[in-house]
């Protein structure tokens, strides 16, 4: 295929305001990712658009395995999916109160938030 670029696992963007940690979850338009290496605002950084990764969450906030799992891009944990949230994978293990990460399984698609 002359026109194939790339398999699209990692994807380069631009640093969103503030910039980003490496390790960190991030929202560009409708595309979720994770951040390979840390970056200041503006800068390119590559994110991971699939995959597994611990990621935050609130401490009192369960998970049980299976589970729906969204992005709440202003606190920058993974959350339920609730209206102004963006959907992007499934809970791979539960997480039980008390716990401070989720392990998610992302599902590498445009989302938008509910």
């Amino acid at each position: 295929m002359k026109n194939f670029i790339q398999n699209g696992h990692m994807i380069t963007v631009p640093a969103p305001t503030g910039g980003v940690a490496s390790g960190q979850g991030m929202i560009v338009g409708c595309l979720f990712g994770i951040a390979a290496t840390t970056a200041p605002e503006a800068t390119n950084v590559e994110i991971a658009t699939t995959g597994v990764y611990d990621l935050p969450k609130a401490p009192a906030t369960v998970f049980a395995l299976g589970d729906r799992v969204a992005w709440d891009d202003t606190a920058k944990v993974i959350a339920p999916p609730a209206a102004g949230l963006y959907p992007v994978g499934v809970a791979i293990t539960a997480a039980g109160n008390g716990a401070v990460t989720v392990r998610v399984r992302l599902d590498g698609v445009a989302t938008a938030a509910a």
